[in-house]
């Protein structure tokens, strides 16, 4: 047995080599780019890009140290073969705000499988545009997402660090088996709409040990996705991890099997989160797990709020989202504000289904009042310790 095991793990050694180090191997300087953080290199990455992705072996493009300037990108599939995508240096976006802003994405990887990211970081350089929308200039752009993955499957980004986004930091829609690992994700807390991860008509996808710190939801998970799962998750400043918003279209998909795990929530405005517009319609919310989690001061733990209205717009109807099957298990520690447990839920569709065990949560300051539970339209059931007592 031990001499199986031995083999095996040579075995698996060998295999993961292959993986990493494939036969064909592209250089970015090598097609033209430059890493003085001044010379647009965009052709020179489609170049070398077209170049891996047309190889009948495994290829590696290879972005060596230095500062590589890059506009809008789109590193489009199907490619023959996998590719490994490693990032040593650092890719940055030009430093006017309009030259990416008016696109929807800075990098995009369409309709890609097969794809490895390692490493290195991306520097939206947003800060310009928060500024200019702050300011509620009607000529600011709308803003890019740093990293997106649309239409991919079988991807694995590890590594990667992304500063300062114009808007989400990265994006995942209609893609299926993505594996995000050891991210770091930063951008300062008042910066607007800079969630660190959203998720949108997406199915197996895993983000674990990541540390995220933005403006806006660490991560939100978006209509139609399942099959979530988030472990050891750093999660602060920002609002926290979110389920939505759902119900901002009639007929909207749903949300169901998502978990997070094992994770600390540091000074946010909210810990785990569900949130939908007030108006009628379809979509769901069902089979979420939140569990092992760790709250330092945060506001608002757990919340669903079936009444979610950001800009004070608000429709001040019924929500038509269905929100059951949700557990939150062994969740301790500090709450900003009195009301530790929300449950805001429809009138139309009341939540079900809603289950709390071994619970602590106490209010940051102690000497003036204890947490508390709010309940509205909510079917709740305890178990164990529970603190707030639930209603």
């Amino acid at each position: 047995m031990a001499k199986f095991i031995a083999f095996l793990g040579k075995f698996l050694t060998f295999f993961i080599a292959v993986q990493l180090y494939p036969a064909a191997a592209y250089n970015v300087v090598s097609y033209g780019a430059r890493g003085d953080g001044k010379t647009d290199s965009t052709a020179a990455l489609l170049r070398t890009w077209r170049a891996a992705c047309n190889s009948v072996t495994p290829a590696s493009v290879s972005v060596p140290g230095g500062t590589f300037l890059v506009r809008s990108i789109s590193f489009t599939g199907p490619c023959r073969n996998r590719i490994h995508f490693e990032i040593s240096g650092t890719i940055v976006a030009p430093d006017n705000y309009n030259v990416i802003g008016n696109s929807e994405f800075w990098i995009l990887f369409y309709r890609v499988s097969r794809l490895t990211v390692i490493g290195g970081t991306i520097d939206a350089k947003g800060s310009n545009l928060w500024s200019c929308r702050r300011g509620r200039y009607n000529s600011c752009p709308f803003g890019a997402r740093s990293i997106s993955f649309q239409s991919c499957s079988n991807i694995l980004v590890y590594g990667l660090k992304s500063f300062n986004s114009q808007r989400v930091h990265i994006g995942i829609n209609q893609s299926s088996n993505i594996n995000l690992q050891n991210l770091r994700i930063t951008a300062p807390s008042g910066s607007p709409n800079t969630d660190g991860i959203h998720i949108e008509s997406s199915r197996g996808v895993t983000i674990t040990s990541s540390t995220i710190r933005t403006g806006d939801d660490c991560i939100s998970v978006g209509p139609g996705a399942m099959n979530i799962w988030m472990e050891h998750i750093g999660c602060g400043p920002g609002h926290g991890i979110s389920v939505g918003s759902l119900g901002n279209s009639y007929n909207e998909q749903g949300v169901q099997n998502v978990t997070v795990t094992n994770s600390v929530f540091t000074k946010t405005q909210n810990g785990v989160r569900v949130k939908s517009w007030a108006r009628p319609g379809g979509g769901y919310a069902k089979n979420l797990v939140f569990r092992n989690l760790v709250m330092r001061n945060v506001g608002n733990p757990i919340i669903i709020d079936q009444e979610y209205c950001p800009d004070n717009q608000c429709p001040h109807q019924s929500s038509g989202v269905r929100v059951s099957q949700v557990t939150y298990r062994n969740i301790k520690g500090t709450s900003s504000t009195q009301a530790a447990i929300t449950f805001r839920c429809s009138s139309t569709n009341p939540c079900s289904g809603i289950k709390l065990q071994d619970i602590r949560l106490t209010y940051i300051n102690t000497l003036r009042s204890p947490t508390l539970a709010y309940c509205q339209n909510a079917q709740v059931s305890r178990s164990g310790s529970v603190f707030p007592r639930s209603c």
